[in-house]
């Protein structure tokens, strides 16, 4: 089998996808099974900005359990010293979790491209944004994206959506932060005994 190496922040966020996933999972008291989870890696909802556009960014991952999706940035330390005690998130990234939000509460999985326009009624509540239009590539993303993750859902009442920043440290130079900005919730993963040489065996 091919060795494969990766580096930096999505290196990190695709080995916890795969290996620590239970660890975030637990930082929230779920008691899903990890391999009951849907995961999606890096999904994108285009990189155009602006109020007129309908483009929202790329998450690093996002991941639904039986009972709740998790929307999640990552960062890491460099693999080296770090002793802030507060991450800042960029606006744009506070904003894209809380139109992703918006989707989730307002999507029903009978919606399709046939039927698209009835998610479209109900940006009035929305206004900082436009939603796209049925043909677009972006609302076949948010389709396929969002009918995948509330599917896996078990059966009740209102979605729970959770923001997650997940923090890669190396415990030999640095140590994560206590506090983020927003709504998130910081889920610390120590990767040291990964390391090599800076990179990370996939």
């Amino acid at each position: 089998m091919s060795r494969i190496f990766g580096y930096g922040e999505d290196a990190l966020t695709l080995w916890a996808l795969k290996n620590k996933l239970a660890v975030i999972l637990n930082a929230f008291n779920d008691p899903s099974n990890p391999e009951d989870c849907v995961v999606f890696y890096r999904p994108s909802f285009g990189r155009s900005g602006g109020n007129l556009s309908a483009q929202f960014g790329e998450f690093d991952a996002i991941v639904a359990s039986k009972q709740t999706i998790y929307l999640v940035e990552s960062k890491w330390d460099n693999n080296s010293r770090f002793d802030k005690k507060e991450v800042v998130l960029r606006s744009e990234q506070v904003l894209r979790h809380q139109l992703l939000k918006w989707y989730i509460n307002n999507w029903d999985l009978t919606y399709s491209a046939e039927n698209w326009d009835k998610i479209r009624e109900k940006q009035g509540s929305i206004s900082y944004k436009v939603i796209p239009p049925k043909t677009s590539l972006l609302a076949k993303n948010l389709q396929f994206i969002l009918t995948n993750l509330i599917g896996n859902l078990s059966s009740g009442d209102k979605v729970i959506v959770e923001n997650v920043l997940l923090f890669f440290y190396n415990h030999a130079c640095s140590k994560p932060p206590a506090q983020v900005n927003g709504d998130f919730k910081i889920v610390s993963i120590e990767y040291g005994e990964e390391n090599k040489n800076n990179f990370i065996s996939l």
